[in-house]
């Protein structure tokens, strides 16, 4: 690489035409959900019945009737042709971590020599894709190519577009030959119907009639832009996703100055686009702001039926990604793209309803609302049983290197209530005196302000699994990771305290229902309590303190899926009808080849980077370094020699040690280590990011932090 690259790239990003005030096309709320078969379009372009027979099974879970099929392709092709699609896709969710799609054109030969267009229902319920290049955690075998994608009838079928036309697109669910899940949608839907039943039998219990059950999703995704010029010339970025290396600057987020700060001009046309992309297709997104790192961001849609929102918060994390490009940016979900500062979560905000009732919704006092606190009850139950099952969600090597530090919450699942549920809890406990916390009003010393409503509890940024409000947010799972899993994983681990206590108030009986709903939470929450947590998750004592309570502490990827084998868990799983024994371990299978896979892509492009661009300029500048000492001591020069001499020593020293780390990084590569991999690969970065702070400034060939991080 021409070492004048970095610098042409500073120039170009230097030579950039300020963006106008305002985009040429704005997002309106007329256009929220045009492109999608939604109940407008589901009622204009079919036939009544069929409209309400499919909006039944949308709406209120109704199965599907198979006679409307038919009907249905004909009045979403005809919706798709309107909005300008020639072909359709069933798109779905491989166990990849993205989303995949094979396009098919309406297209179908007529007499004559002519075409019309046509899409069956056969076409629209059942698909068939080559499976044979998808992982599949040794479920089947590479020759084994037959895979079937099934059409799901409660996400609605969208339409994506491009710059030459555009695409319907059916969400469907993808099986194997033998029928078992190869994707992330199947799991995920079986878990809502085992929470589903099981919310149904336990509201039954306290009297309630049947009921709708709604489980729902707010997902915040966060995200960094950089120069498209920039990460052009930074070959570990384009691989990895993540640097390598880069020393520090001497600013970075210290300030604090970044966080909710006034959006950038250029960076706020960019989210006008997102937005107006996003809305398009239905999705609610309705916060952005700036995140705490430099270069980093949020966008955050309203809650949504939980199928729904797994769905669209793939979308959002494609369109992020294709409007970037369209603004000569690139939008980086890496959890951890620059060391150093805060890395990028996706908040998973996670709450269930039975009719209008929110389960979660402790209201004006939630010491007297039983199905609050039976509700409680049950999550706190599930993260104390099984949070090392819902730790095997967050794991990968790009969070690795995020849980933990200072800016996300540690590996360990612990779950903050706050002063008031805590209050409560511990005495529904241990019988404890007094009355509980209210939470009352907040006044803040103004006159001409109101008091404000105060919320049951503080929030805990701290904390991995903490109740806000009306709902948990799930923060320990990564901003490039679906949320797919992790709520199949809750709906199944709730679904099974929801059943448990039921079990117990029918064997009681009605009239004894009171006493044994008292009961009940005083033996569970005393059993369960250690892991409530309302501290400070980053602190050393809490490891310590989670510890001696029993909790574990699983830090790095092997560590945390783990538990996927675990007869108990696989057990409890298969109980539900959620995931079969094969599956669970095929996806500890697909797990773990994934992240030695992308430990190994990691540490050859860092060996590759070291030595084919860091050690030449190394090299260079030690020579000059070098030649200029000898020059003054040939010359007889007494100033200066010193420096000459301390600086081609330390130039010399990093030399050695680059070359000595690169050998031992391409050992570790042949051994096949990660650990190994991951451990010769920090003593590398470590030297490299020494040797940036003492060569030449015009010689460096990466773009450094203070460029990426602050010129976009």
């Amino acid at each position: 690489m021409n070492r004048s690259d970095r610098t042409h790239a500073l120039h170009a990003v230097a030579a950039r035409a300020p963006e106008p005030p305002a985009p040429a096309e704005r997002a309106t709320i007329d256009d929220f959900g045009c492109d999608v078969f939604g109940e407008r379009a589901i009622r204009k372009y079919l036939p009544k019945t069929v409209a309400e027979k499919l909006l039944a099974t949308i709406d209120r879970g109704v199965p599907l009737d198979p006679a409307i099929a038919a009907d249905v392709a004909h009045g979403m092709k005809e919706w798709a042709v309107d909005r300008g699609a020639t072909h359709f896709t069933h798109w779905f969710m491989p166990l990849n971590g993205g989303t995949a799609e094979k396009h098919d054109a309406f297209l179908e030969p007529a007499p004559g020599g002519k075409a019309v267009f046509a899409f069956s229902g056969k076409n629209l319920v059942l698909g068939e894709p080559d499976a044979s290049s998808f992982p599949n955690g040794g479920i089947r075998s590479t020759f084994e190519a037959r895979g079937y994608t099934a059409w799901d009838p409660t996400s609605p079928a969208f339409i994506k577009r491009h710059a030459n036309g555009a695409t319907l697109c059916i969400p469907t669910a993808f099986c194997s030959y033998g029928g078992e899940a190869l994707d992330r949608k199947t799991p995920l839907l079986r878990s809502i119907q085992a929470l589903k039943k099981a919310t149904t039998r336990l509201m039954r219990c306290f009297g309630l009639p049947e009921e709708p059950v709604r489980v729902t999703l707010g997902a915040e995704q966060e995200y960094f832009l950089v120069d498209r010029e920039f990460y052009l010339q930074r070959p570990d970025l384009v691989q990895t996703g993540r640097t390598l290396f880069g020393a520090a600057p001497p600013r970075h987020q210290q300030l604090e100055d970044h966080y909710f700060g006034a959006i950038r001009p250029r960076v706020l046309k960019f989210m006008e686009e997102v937005e107006r992309e996003l809305w398009r297709l239905g999705i609610p997104a309705k916060t952005r702001h700036n995140e705490v790192a430099p270069a980093q961001f949020e966008l955050a849609a309203v809650f949504e039926e939980l199928n729904l929102a797994v769905d669209h918060n793939m979308l959002v994390m494609e369109v992020l990604r294709q409007a970037a490009e369209r603004n000569g940016l690139v939008c980086l979900l890496h959890e951890k793209p620059f060391a150093g500062v805060n890395g990028s979560g996706k908040h998973n905000n996670w709450s269930i309803s039975y009719g209008s009732r929110r389960l979660l919704d402790p209201g004006d006092d939630p010491e007297q609302n039983s199905i609050f606190l039976t509700a409680l009850c049950a999550v706190v139950r599930a993260l104390d049983l099984h949070g090392d099952l819902l730790r095997t969600t967050t794991a990968g090597a790009g969070n690795d290197c995020r849980l933990g530090g200072n800016e996300a919450p540690p590996a360990v699942l612990s779950v903050f209530l706050g002063e008031q549920l805590g209050d409560i809890v511990a005495r529904l406990a241990h019988g404890a005196p007094g009355s509980a916390r209210k939470a009352g009003t907040l006044r803040v010393g103004v006159d001409t302000l109101p008091p404000l409503p105060r919320d049951t509890a503080d929030r805990n940024r701290t904390s991995p699994f903490a109740f806000t409000g009306n709902k948990f947010e799930f923060r320990q799972p990564g901003s490039s990771q679906p949320c797919a899993a992790a709520n199949m994983f809750l709906n199944v681990m709730v679904a099974d305290a929801f059943d448990r206590f039921a079990e117990q108030f029918e064997a009681a009986g009605p009239e004894r229902f009171q006493e044994t709903l008292q009961a009940l939470l005083r033996r569970v929450f005393r059993k369960h309590e250690r892991v409530i947590f309302n501290g400070d998750g980053y602190s050393a004592d809490w490891a310590a303190e989670a510890a001696r309570r029993g909790l574990p502490n699983l830090r790095s990827t092997p560590e945390a899926i783990a538990p996927l084998l675990d007869p108990a868990n696989q057990a409890l799983v298969a109980r539900y009808g959620v995931l079969s024994k094969v599956e669970m371990d095929s996806r500890y299978e697909v797990a773990l080849e994934e992240y030695e896979r992308k430990v190994g892509i990691e540490g050859g492009i860092a060996l590759e980077i070291a030595r084919s661009m860091v050690l030449p300029v190394a090299t260079d500048a030690y020579s000059a370094a070098a030649g200029t000492l000898g020059k003054a001591v040939a010359d007889g020069l007494e100033e200066g020699v010193k420096g000459l001499r301390a600086q081609a020593a330390t130039l010399g020293r990093g030399l050695d040690d680059l070359v000595a780390r690169c050998a031992a990084l391409e050992k570790a590569l042949a051994v096949g280590s990660a650990a190994k991999t991951l451990a010769a690969m920090a003593k590398v970065r470590e030297t490299v990011d020494a040797l940036e702070h003492v060569v030449d400034d015009a010689s460096w060939p990466l773009p450094k932090y203070r460029e990426m991080l602050f010129l976009y």
